[in-house]
């Protein structure tokens, strides 16, 4: 199989990378046209506005509200806004009494929803069920047909607690009306029965009193259900965790419910959330651990959603909306566009640099920052429509330090490739070469920008997370384009005359790098032995000491070779001006090391 030249290989890279921008381009078009995703990042509060609510907290039996409950709900409603998929929402306590939940935009009905609701998460046993349709109301139930209790109940699952009452509440509950799928008013009582509804399957159900209270939940997570064998299956499932109170609550309820039988709507126990099911999973073994899994037609998203309110689902208190009104930007466009001219003003500086030290190779910065803005912002872009990322202040001051970290990235390329100019060697081997020594320096210093970005992440709160994630997002867009712009680029120009040769004004001109000229450019090689004029000229010892501590140790080998050879034939070739010192100077003993790289400069020129 033939080898891949360099400038094959270069080629196929840039293309594979303008396979990645227009596909990204392609997915924001995309959804722009049949979605909601737009050409123009999504705006933060302090950018753009949004919706502010001033929750009033309620605590069960009228009790005033301690610090630690608020500090709580407070927590519990962030992780909840968080897990919705809203970025930048602050949410802040006012006078120890109430909550202020900010949102840029304009919410979602889930999101408000979300925010709006007691959280009374309880674990209920069903006691009966039946489709949810309207027409049950039509044909109630004669009174002398109803369900009477016999005795007392003994537990939750008992018939006895349906009284003639319950039920005809039951019949007469349409799930089909909007209005009964609403958060209940005023939670019902923990030590009675209730009807609900179950949004999904828009079934009804008569449940018994509470038997685990949400508060017993240590965590609920989501994944693909595995089989006994501990294999995964393409299925979807829900699994709670709880702490050991609930544990042992739950494997009572479990042994009760599963004795029980299938078939029978008393197998089953409801997930009730603010007076609706959330889920009514039928028991199919006892639960000794704490551990129970939830399986069904879930979706990825659908379980995600489950998991989200499980976990997320018991808060200490209630909480009742005070007002709600739409605020405008903490900002606004002013803050904005000066961010944007500082990011300007930077950038233009970090060009007048590349083009005052590396002369027209600065044009390769240039470009591939260009190239890094544009995968940046599709990123930001398609983030913003698939996770409902919004870019703040702090986001924008990231990605204006982010150019001077990814400029480094190209001038420790660029200096690798100059050492390599000053140790002789041709162009094309100086890129490859430099190649090698400056992209372990790459990946280790962004691997130390990821590590700090994704620390700050999530040790902070608030608008420092976006500054961390711009920070992390751009270390990687730059990783990218060093790797498929930058490295290509300058693979291809190192065949051209123009920096082939050093112009003085490609950037890569030997004799303006601060060493010897020992590289004259391809096609124009020197003879074995031939030394360079300007070496010969010298007396400078200096200077000649420098030419020899620049030497590889195979040059180093090479010279001494050739210096105990002649030393052996009595040969005489030397061009030093009659009178100097009999000592050989150095640059007479790095004649051969010129002759070595002839060869090399040979190979690049065949290429």
């Amino acid at each position: 199989m033939p080898r891949t030249g360099p400038g094959t290989a270069a080629k196929r890279t840039l293309v594979w990378l303008g396979a990645l921008t227009a596909l990204l381009a392609i997915l924001l078009g995309a959804g722009s046209y049949w979605s909601t995703a737009s050409w123009s990042p999504r705006l933060a509060l302090d950018l753009e506005g949004g919706t502010q609510m001033i929750l009033a907290p309620r605590v069960q039996g009228g009790s005033d509200i301690t610090p630690e409950q608020l500090d709580q709900a407070v927590e519990i409603i962030r992780q909840r806004v968080d897990g919705s998929g809203v970025a930048e929402a602050e949410i802040n306590t006012q006078s120890g009494q109430n909550v202020i939940v900010s949102l840029p935009g304009t919410p979602d009905p889930q999101t408000r929803d979300l925010i709006q609701a007691s959280a009374q998460m309880e674990f209920r046993p069903v006691l009966t069920g039946g489709p949810g349709q309207a027409a049950a109301a039509e044909t109630p139930t004669p009174d002398d047909q109803l369900p009477k209790p016999a005795a007392e109940p003994q537990n939750a699952s008992d018939p006895n607690w349906i009284t003639p009452e319950l039920y005809k509440e039951f019949e007469s509950l349409d799930c089909l009306d909007p209005a009964s799928l609403e958060p209940a008013a005023e939670p019902a009582p923990a030590d009675k029965p209730m009807v609900a509804c179950e949004p999904d399957t828009q079934g009804k159900y008569i449940l018994g009193p509470v038997e685990v209270p949400g508060t017993d939940i240590s965590t609920a997570s989501y994944g693909l259900q595995r089989s006994s064998q501990g294999q995964a299956l393409n299925t979807w499932a829900v699994t709670i965790d709880f702490n050991d109170e609930g544990t042992e609550i739950f494997r009572e309820v479990t042994e009760r419910l599963y004795a029980i039988g299938q078939g029978d709507p008393r197998n089953q126990f409801a997930i009730v959330l603010d007076g609706r099911i959330v889920s009514a999973p039928t028991t199919n073994a006892v639960i000794p651990d704490g551990n129970p899994q939830i399986t069904g037609n879930f979706t990825e998203e659908s379980a995600a959603a489950l998991a989200e309110q499980l976990k997320y689902g018991a808060l200490p208190i209630s909480f009742e909306i005070q007002s709600e009104q739409q605020i405008s930007a903490t900002l606004g466009a002013d803050q904005l566009r000066l961010g944007l001219v500082a990011g300007l003003i930077g950038l233009l500086l970090v060009a007048a640099y590349s083009m005052f030290q590396y002369r027209l190779l600065g044009l390769v910065t240039i470009a591939s920052l260009v190239v890094a803005g544009i995968l940046t912002y599709l990123a930001i872009c398609v983030l913003g429509w698939t996770e409902n990322y919004r870019l703040s202040l702090a986001g924008v001051a990231g990605l204006i330090v982010a150019i001077g970290q990814t400029a480094d990235s190209f001038i420790v390329y660029f200096e690798r490739i100059r050492d390599e100019l000053r140790d002789g060697r041709g162009l094309v081997s100086a890129v490859e070469n430099g190649w090698r020594r400056a992209k372990r320096t790459v990946l280790a210093s962004k691997a130390v920008n990821l590590l700090a970005a994704l620390v700050l992440y999530f040790v902070a709160v608030g608008n420092v997370r976006g500054f961390a994630f711009t920070l992390g997002l751009t270390a990687i867009a730059d990783l990218v384009v060093v790797f498929m712009f930058t490295h290509p680029v300058l693979r291809l120009l190192a065949k051209t005359k123009f920096f082939g040769e050093g112009h003085p004004w490609s950037g890569l001109d030997p004799s303006r790098l601060g060493g010897i000229p020992l590289y004259r450019g391809a096609g124009r090689l020197r003879e074995p032995g031939q030394v360079p004029v300007a070496v010969a000229r010298t007396k400078n010892k200096g200077a000649s000491a420098e030419a020899e501590r620049r030497l590889t140790i195979a040059e180093r080998r090479r010279a001494e070779q050739q210096k105990a050879l002649a030393g052996r034939t009595g040969s005489a070739g030397r061009t030093e001006p009659a009178g100097d010192s009999p000592e050989p100077s150095a640059a007479a003993r790095t004649g051969s090391t010129v002759a070595g790289r002839t060869g090399s400069s040979q190979k690049e020129t065949n290429e």
